[in-house]
């Protein structure tokens, strides 16, 4: 029996059809928002967690930044190196634990998206120490940007609805939820995907709702003092958006 969560089995062989997921394809709207926030300064340096198979970091790397890209899984790490290999790029792509970041003040601003770790741990406590990780990683007067799932969204929409309208044709990972634990906010879902191999598998995956103000909290006890929370559209993130229950991932944008 094997010891390894669900997130490790799920990103063991998996970069190349992560790259193919509906999920993945907003990378360039997505680094715009980044780049606005970040006043265009190319002198910031930037951490990636979670950074899967490097699409933020190769994106922003091409644009000027100087990113480094920190992943739980070797094989997204591997999978982000042969890709900036490929575009002819120096990135520190490196296998690190997000919750045991070696990092002290070295950053500028840190990325957290698409769930990059964060809320994917098994308990509250892990995914706090992920963002306390974060915070110890950054500067003084840094930015923090990341996605996680709006617990406001399940308590009045079907989780299996958004899945199914959000890929009509099916394709790539499938979800399917089969309980939302009120008092704990935790998905219990099952998830269907091919490896990069062809070879089909079935996960029981459990997965952390956060509602704002919890976050807000998190943020606060971690030293952040500026701390806003908008609707996150894929591709398309903006300050226009204002967080509302029917959206699926809020946008949290950190500043210490």
């Amino acid at each position: 029996m094997s010891n390894k969560q669900w997130y490790e089995t799920l990103f063991d062989n998996y970069g190349k059809q992560y790259d193919n997921e509906v999920f993945t394809q907003g990378t360039m709207g997505e680094c715009n928002f980044i780049e606005s926030e970040i006043s265009f300064n190319k002198s910031l340096k930037i951490l990636d967690v979670g950074c899967g198979t490097g699409r933020h970091a190769i994106e922003l790397t091409k644009r000027g930044y100087q990113v480094t890209g920190i992943d739980l899984s070797a094989a997204q790490i591997e999978r982000a190196k042969e890709k900036a290999a490929k575009e002819g790029l120096n990135i520190d792509f490196m296998v690190r634990d997000a919750r045991q970041l070696d990092f002290h003040e070295a950053f500028d601003a840190a990325i957290m998206l698409c769930e990059g770790g964060f809320p994917l741990m098994e308990t509250d406590e892990k995914n706090f120490e992920i963002l306390q990780s974060v915070a110890k990683a950054l500067r003084p007067g840094s930015i923090f940007i990341f996605t996680t799932l709006n617990g406001l969204f399940p308590l009045f929409h079907d989780i299996n609805e958004f899945h199914e309208a959000s890929n009509p044709k099916k394709e790539g990972a499938r979800y399917i939820s089969e309980t939302f634990d009120l008092m704990t906010f935790r998905d219990i879902n099952t998830t269907y995907f091919t490896d990069d191999d062809g070879v089909k598998h079935e996960l029981v995956c459990n997965e952390r709702y956060y509602i704002p103000s919890e976050i807000t909290w998190l943020l606060k006890s971690l030293g952040f003092n500026k701390i806003e929370i908008f609707g996150a559209v894929i591709g398309a993130y903006s300050r226009n958006d204002t967080l509302k229950t029917n959206d699926f991932e809020m946008l949290v944008i950190a500043r210490n």
